[in-house]
């Protein structure tokens, strides 16, 4: 019986249970805790929403703060509160699936090219340089173009958009962790290369990958919602909340601020709040390496 020499002991980052997530304070907890109701928002919309987010009413237009309507309407005389519900299921599920396709192919992209190096790191880090040189939003509008309107351009694109930066990332640590002498000592053993990355590279580096994946989707949420404020994203009568600020800045010339000012409000306290967390997910892994 082979015994496993002390060198092949792998190096452990701290891992997603070290992290101690909620030890970053009360501004990492809160930011936490924003997300959390985000998401609850989003999966009970059709409970919690007090009325049709489609439903017009033109006799109800643009009406105040009220018993009925907490948040008012708009100028269609929609419940702007059902519409915000509503409208966190298109916010939330976009950029979870540009972040989610973007991770994933960033991630297999930054393993390889880190693992097998020469030409196969070369090609690969100049394609990745090559989608750099194309802005996602100008992609995702030639997509609009060829594909229609709706989700599915603006996210194809975004993805697409994102995963140089997952892999640029993923390589880079990578190639560092492949430096340590426990791969080298696996390698050495016999174990294969797909082996040795599955079993022990990619668990480490998974927490710097979730820490940047989580400011990965704050920006792909304000991105698909500029889509949408566009017109190249979630149509109307659709809720949305890009396409509820579009829809609002009639209003705001009427002096009704509440149909473009809540959803904007929604899509700045989402951002922030992912950028914290990913923020205090990255401190806490440097702290914890240092």
């Amino acid at each position: 019986m082979t015994t496993t020499p002390l060198a092949a002991e792998p190096y452990r980052r701290p891992g997603l249970r070290g992290l101690r997530l909620l030890g970053q304070g009360p501004l990492f907890t809160a930011s936490v805790a924003v997300l959390a109701l985000l998401v609850l928002v989003a999966v009970l919309a059709p409970v919690l929403a007090p009325y049709d987010p489609e439903a017009l009413d033109l006799s109800a237009s643009l009406v105040g703060t009220t018993g009925d309507h907490l948040l008012g309407t708009d100028q269609s005389g929609r419940d702007v509160l059902s519409r915000l519900l509503h409208g966190a299921r298109t916010g939330l599920l976009g950029p979870l699936l540009v972040v989610a396709v973007s991770t994933l192919l960033g991630t297999l992209i930054g393993v390889v090219a880190a693992w097998r190096g020469g030409w196969a790191d070369a090609f690969l880090s100049r394609s990745m340089d090559l989608v750099f040189a194309i802005p996602g939003l100008m992609l995702a509008i030639l997509l609009v173009a060829v594909v229609g309107t709706g989700m599915t351009a603006p996210v194809i694109a975004m993805s697409v958009a994102y995963t140089p930066y997952v892999g640029r990332l993923v390589r880079g640590i990578a190639r560092q962790e492949k430096a340590r002498p426990y791969i080298e000592a696996y390698v050495v053993q016999g174990w294969s290369g797909w082996t040795v990355c599955a079993r022990h590279l990619l668990p480490n580096i998974a927490p710097t990958v979730l820490a940047q994946s989580a400011m990965n989707f704050g920006y792909a949420l304000m991105d698909l919602a500029a889509l949408s404020f566009l017109g190249f994203g979630v149509q109307p009568p659709a809720a949305d909340w890009g396409a509820m600020i579009n829809e609002g800045q009639a209003a705001v010339l009427q002096g009704a601020m509440l149909p473009a000012l809540a959803p904007s409000a929604c899509i700045v306290l989402a951002v922030v709040a992912f950028g914290i967390v990913g923020e205090g997910l990255a401190d806490r892994i440097a702290k914890r390496e240092r």
